[in-house]
């Protein structure tokens, strides 16, 4: 059955061009192409970066965080009640008040005493100042280090200034050592926020927008590895990540309480954000990839379609978030 399903899922006529096949894609006469299993790196690469991370948010985004005002407040933690834990993990977060009567009779404490213990306990659920400002500072780094990697990698490239550059001699494109890097670092890094999606700070409007978002992301640049739709994957990444690291550093003025400048990076990243996500991505880079394959291809194949639905989803997740910013952005300006 897996053999099968495999046969299936590498059919030439899903990822290939017409009259191409798998053994085209050997290395030859200093054509190098990528190559699915090449994918597994992601996953060593991943828990690279959670080291890397580990080390950044403890040497350096502390450091910078008491520097710029922000105090390590230390939570109370409750008294160990195996009773009470029980019913704080399984049963509620906030029991009724004939919930916490019936516990007090069962630990044989008062009812003050319980209020007090779940009080303490839910406060140990919410993530500090200081912890919220190492996750930013975590992504602020990895963004800005990938808009910087990525206009190093594209700045010389034809397809950077003419997008018609990225389907020209495709399915037969070499790889370039800065694409095989470029990928996997940013695949490595969408998996490394699946991998912490449970200790790090869960955003209660967006969290499951993250979740598809984190998923669409890997599902889709892995694809175009392995379809080697990779010099419009480089763009559309650089697009991505050129907005985020604006956003990640006004958060972490808010948590500084530097509200002026923390205004002005908003503005900013607003800015960006519709330039790159609004408007580029669906009018450059989907004008790319739904409009001029088929001048390439009379028969577009099954990963036409399902890389640009994938693409869509991107895209609405986009005006999604655009509305949630949208609706920041008058309140900024009409309630100051």
């Amino acid at each position: 059955i897996l053999k099968t399903l495999n046969s299936w899922f590498w059919w030439e006529n899903i990822w290939m061009p017409i009259n191409c096949t798998w053994e085209h894609f050997v290395d030859r006469d200093g054509l190098v192409f990528p190559k699915p299993h090449q994918l597994y790196a992601t996953i060593p690469c991943a828990f690279v970066l959670l080291i890397i991370r580990f080390l950044s948010e403890r040497y350096v985004a502390i450091p910078l965080a008491k520097a710029l005002g922000i105090k390590n407040v230390r939570r109370v933690k409750p008294q160990p009640n195996p009773v009470l834990e029980s019913f704080f993990r399984e049963c509620s977060k906030h029991p009724s008040q004939s919930d916490i009567q019936g516990l007090a009779k069962k630990c044989n404490c008062t009812v003050r005493l319980v209020e007090k213990w779940f009080r303490r306990r839910r406060n140990l659920e919410i993530p500090t100042v200081l912890r919220k400002f190492q996750e930013a500072f975590w992504r602020f780094s990895f963004y800005l280090a990938s808009s910087i990697a990525g206009f190093i990698f594209l700045y010389d490239k034809p397809w950077f200034y003419d997008i018609w550059q990225t389907w020209v001699g495709y399915p037969f494109q070499t790889l370039l050592p800065s694409q095989y890097w470029y990928y996997m670092a940013e695949i490595g890094f969408y998996w490394s926020l699946l991998f912490t999606l449970g200790i790090d700070n869960r955003r209660k409007a967006d969290f499951l927008a993250h979740v598809v978002h984190h998923l669409a992301a890997i599902g889709l640049m892995s694809g175009s590895w392995c379809g080697n739709y990779v010099r419009v994957g480089t763009l559309v990444m650089f697009v991505h990540d050129t907005a985020d690291f604006w956003l990640e550093a006004a958060k972490m003025f808010n948590y500084a309480h530097w509200e002026k400048t923390c205004n002005v990076l908003f503005i900013i990243f607003s800015i960006a954000f519709f330039i790159t996500r609004i408007i580029l991505f669906p009018f450059w880079i989907l004008r790319a990839t739904l409009y001029q394959p088929t001048y390439y291809s009379t028969t577009p194949v099954i990963a036409y379609f399902l890389f640009n639905g994938q693409l869509l989803i991107l895209q609405g997740l986009h005006l999604y978030w655009g509305y949630l910013i949208f609706k920041i952005l008058r309140r900024f300006i009409c309630l100051k």
